[in-house]
């Protein structure tokens, strides 16, 4: 008889049968959520590589059928798709690391209780949550600044959430020992060594989680390019998909217009381009999500619990 079995036989007797239907129930409610949540993002993907005619009659439902790449092929054909990839992946980069340069100083100066101004300044971040100019107004004042048409504005705008500025601060105040910040100031460290030699290292949970909340910000960015940017050369992937899928929806409507056997076909396989729309736009984000999973839930919550 394995260890395993015997901890597994010694683990039920000390419960009573009440607790074992509960963990019974708790269990199959968590395979049910787990599958409302996980089937539909599996279902796109197998729509995206199916039989469109398969599709729209519902016979595709748990593995692909007659699989074909006709919707990819469509979509990496276009040379915008290469473009928007680029310029996604730029605005990514470069847009979170400017978010983490400016939000990680700006929420330990705020943590700080020694730093007088902190609960005034706080103020006027939070300030900027419930309130803002409007559109027009930020259109007029992206104009005078010379953002329009320029990757910056992708950039520069959306520098500081002040979200994630409250989860940062909130990790930096209640997460590192105040012992920790007084020997080092016994040591004669300075503040901005204290918050790159000390905090910095101890903060690759919250440092990851807000560092991801900022990536698939900019990566999922569609109304910036869309008001903001008519350079098609600087636009989004989020744009070029867009434009990508309407295209062929008109092209499936125009076909329709005649009449005949072309209208459902057509109707179809821009279905099937409308799946893969969604992976392309997803897959990366999705991909890279596991490898910050172990640090994801723990940044959460290490900032909002004291102690």
């Amino acid at each position: 008889m394995s260890a395993t079995h015997v901890q597994s036989k010694g683990f039920l007797r000390n419960k009573t049968p009440g607790d074992v239907v509960f963990m019974l129930v708790f269990g199959l409610l968590c395979v049910a959520i787990l599958f409302a949540v996980v089937y539909p993002v599996y279902f796109v993907m197998i729509a995206s590589v199916s039989n469109p005619s398969l599709i729209s009659t519902g016979e595709v439902w748990l593995w692909p059928k007659e699989v074909n790449f006709f919707g990819y092929q469509q979509i990496f054909d276009d040379d915008r798709i290469w473009t928007g990839y680029g310029n996604t992946l730029l605005y990514s980069v470069v847009g979170t690391a400017l978010n983490l340069v400016v939000t990680l100083p700006a929420a330990y100066a705020l943590s700080r209780p020694e730093f007088r101004p902190r609960r005034v300044l706080m103020l006027f971040f939070v300030f900027t949550l419930f309130f803002n100019g409007g559109l027009i107004p930020t259109y007029l004042l992206y104009r005078d600044l010379g953002l329009l048409d320029n990757w910056l504005v992708f950039i520069l705008p959306p520098a500081v959430n002040v979200y994630n500025l409250i989860i940062a601060r909130a990790f930096f105040e209640h997460s590192l020992p105040k012992e920790l910040f007084e020997a080092a100031m016994i040591d004669g460290v300075s503040y901005l060594q204290y918050f790159a030699k000390v905090a910095l290292p101890l903060s690759k949970a919250i440092i990851s989680v807000i560092g991801l909340y900022y990536l698939v910000q900019h990566w999922n960015d569609f109304f910036t390019g869309l008001v903001f940017v008519r350079d098609n050369s600087l636009q989004p992937l989020q744009i070029v998909l867009r434009d990508i899928l309407l295209s062929n929806q008109a092209f499936a409507g125009g076909a329709g217009t005649g009449g005949g056997s072309g209208v459902g076909y057509d109707q179809q396989y821009a279905d099937q381009i409308k799946y893969g729309v969604i992976v392309v736009s997803s897959l990366p984000v999705l991909v890279l999500y596991p490898f910050l999973q172990r640090y994801f839930e723990k940044g959460v919550l290490i900032g909002s619990v004291k102690g």
